[in-house]
């Protein structure tokens, strides 16, 4: 296994300190979870984003209509 060494603010180790889930869950963990978590979400986003394109055409010709112009001018 190769290690490295990253610079991070101490603000950074603060909050990462904060985030742990026990006290002796090392950083290497931590940044590991980290990256599961964002991968998920930025999975799931995807998807929301996929879902409201597809929804789009379906609500513009459901709000843009002549009878909804019809009750708002009555």
């Amino acid at each position: 296994m190769t290690y490295t060494t990253i610079q991070l603010e101490k603000a950074i180790v603060e909050s990462m300190k904060e985030i742990r889930k026990y006290p002796r869950q090392t950083y290497n963990e931590l940044i590991r979870e980290m990256i599961q978590v964002y991968k998920s979400v930025k999975q799931n986003n995807q998807y929301d984003e996929f879902l409201h394109k597809v929804q789009q055409d379906r609500m513009k010709s459901l709000w843009d209509n002549k009878d909804d112009e019809d009750w708002e001018n009555v």
